[in-house]
């Protein structure tokens, strides 16, 4: 399976703070990475550094093989990647049909083709095209996720990244949600790089784990490795 984002001696941080230090690591195509660590260990850093929201101060990230490095987030968004912030980031004013077609942004769609990724959104999250003409701000937690979601796959990105996407959800919404991200990518070929703070949800989706120390990579390997969760443990627990 070939690499789909490669991270090289990436080092990255916010102002005068290094957060992330020669971190190396790739992801697979058509594949779930999940990123471990405890708080402050630089996993939305580097998500946001993929996205060209923090500055890459050493290194390279590749994506399908060419570098990002210069190119402003919407550049980035155009090349195929799809990003999905915590805390559920919508446009809480707007409708929910409207929070989708801000997905499209910078994307050149007939009408008809439009009205296809809008039913493909609605398909995936029916509870989405009950409320289409509901104004997002009035969606539960979950919802509001659910939305997120569906927004950054309008313009049918190649990767997305997941920052915490099941924070906090009832259980029974975590699963839809996560059944829908396991949907992306099996049925979808989509390519997945999920931040995510639940350690035995992240284990029973990833293909691939990846734990961060302190701003660098403790460990790379699959997610059924026997000795991931003692791995996990000593990065939560013993700042490994």
């Amino acid at each position: 399976m070939a690499d789909l984002l490669e991270f090289d001696g990436v080092r990255s941080g916010y102002g005068d703070l290094v957060v992330l230090r020669d971190v190396s690591f790739s992801v697979a195509e058509s594949s779930i990475t999940v990123l471990l660590g405890r708080n402050g260990a630089g996993k939305t850093t580097l998500l946001r550094t993929v996205m060209g929201l923090n500055a890459l101060r050493a290194g390279d990230i590749r994506f399908a093989g060419v570098s990002l490095a210069g190119d402003p987030p919407y550049r980035r968004g155009a090349r195929g990647i799809g990003f999905v912030q915590e805390n559920k980031r919508v446009f809480r004013k707007r409708t929910v049909e409207e929070n989708l077609l801000m997905g499209l942004y910078g994307v050149r769609l007939s009408r008809g083709e439009t009205a296809e990724r809008l039913t493909e959104a609605y398909n995936r999250f029916p509870v989405l095209g009950e409320r289409r003409g509901q104004t997002a701000g009035y969606l539960s937690g979950g919802q509001q996720q659910m939305l997120a979601i569906a927004q950054a796959l309008m313009s049918h990105p190649r990767l997305v990244l997941l920052d915490e996407p099941f924070s906090g959800l009832a259980p029974s919404i975590v699963r839809n949600v996560m059944e829908t991200v396991e949907r992306i990518r099996s049925e979808e070929g989509r390519t997945l790089l999920v931040v995510e703070q639940a350690v035995d949800l992240a284990l029973e989706m990833a293909d691939t784990v990846v734990v961060l120390g302190v701003g660098r990579v403790a460990h790379v390997g699959p997610a059924d490795d026997p000795g991931v969760r003692g791995i996990v443990e000593a990065a939560y627990f013993m700042g490994s």
